[in-house]
Parts: C-alpha cells; sequence; structure tokens
C-alpha cells in the first residue's frame, strides 16, 4: 500500500514576508559587520562554531546530565526545570557579553561607544542571582497554591475500594 504524499508546506504569505525581512535585516547586518576587518571577523565566526559544537554542547549535555541524576536521586525530577531555565539564562548572557564581563576589550569599547564600560561582571552577577531568585519564587507560589506544604496523608494506611468482591457477586 502506498502512502499519500503530502504537499510542501510553504506557510502564509504573512510567514514568507517575516522570513524575507528577515533575511534582507541578516544580510544589512552581514554587509555592515564585515565592512571592517573581514578575516578576522571570518576567523572568529568559525572558531565560535567550532569551539561551540566541539567543546561546549558535551559540557551542556555532561552538566545537563549531572544535574537531572542529582534530582533523580533526590526523586525530585519535576523541580529540575527551575534551575535549568535560570542556569540557561544566565549561561548565554556569559556568552553574549564574555569580553565585556572580562574586561578584555574595554579599549575598544570605549572607542566604538565614547563611553567608558560598565561594570558587566556585577551587573552579570547581580542578574544571574535575580534569575536565580525569581525561579525560586515561582517555584514556592506553585508548590503554596498546590498545596504541597500541608501535610500530606499517611501511605501507611492501606487505600479503600468501594467495588464489590468477586466472591460476593
Amino acid at each position: 500500500m502506498r502512502r499519500p504524499e503530502l504537499p510542501v508546506p510553504i506557510g502564509s504569505p504573512l510567514q514568507i514576508l517575516l522570513l524575507a525581512c528577515s533575511f534582507a535585516l541578516a544580510g544589512y547586518a552581514g554587509v555592515r559587520l564585515l565592512d571592517g576587518d573581514r578575516f578576522e571577523i571570518a576567523l572568529w565566526f568559525a572558531g565560535a562554531a567550532i569551539i561551540h559544537d566541539i567543546v561546549l554542547v558535551p559540557l551542556y549535555g555532561a552538566a545537563d546530565q549531572a544535574l537531572l541524576r542529582t534530582f533523580e536521586a533526590a526523586d525530585r525530577r519535576a523541580r529540575i526545570s527551575y534551575v535549568r531555565v535560570p542556569a540557561v539564562l544566565s549561561l548565554l548572557l556569559l556568552l553574549v557579553w564574555f569580553p565585556l564581563i572580562t574586561g578584555r576589550v574595554t579599549h575598544r569599547y570605549t572607542g566604538a561607544t565614547g563611553h567608558p564600560p560598565a561594570d558587566f561582571a556585577t551587573r552579570w552577577l547581580l542578574l544571574t542571582a535575580a534569575l536565580f531568585a525569581a525561579s525560586a519564587t515561582v517555584y514556592a507560589i506553585g508548590r503554596w497554591r498546590s498545596g504541597s506544604g500541608r501535610r500530606e496523608r499517611s501511605t501507611d494506611t492501606p487505600a479503600t475500594c468501594d467495588a464489590p468482591d468477586a466472591e460476593s457477586a
């Protein structure tokens, strides 16, 4: 029996327009970006892609597996998202702002903007603390609303069943 062929999804005209606009914006940004030292920028992109794929992706996986094992050992797997989300957002911010957080490009930043760089490391640490605090607050509110803080019924007592026995029927 032959499977029916599915039509190729093209999308709505609005989706196509938005995709075309995003390509145009990316092209404009690429032309503006490559206006300077093209070799250095191409080297940076290639290095970033290689380092990300060969070094960082295995590290992400190992860290996530360690976190998962820790939560499974404590029988708290449902709570893992309350650690994962702020950690991923914090690491993403670190990845994006790494040169300014480490202070390696302060002279270039000052030359390009005309302003001295702010204390990016302190701000990143404060933002990371705020992300984890917000996650803990969301967890606490969810736990409070679900009533998990109340005393739970003991699991030692057997559950009663109202269904009639097979012998009495």
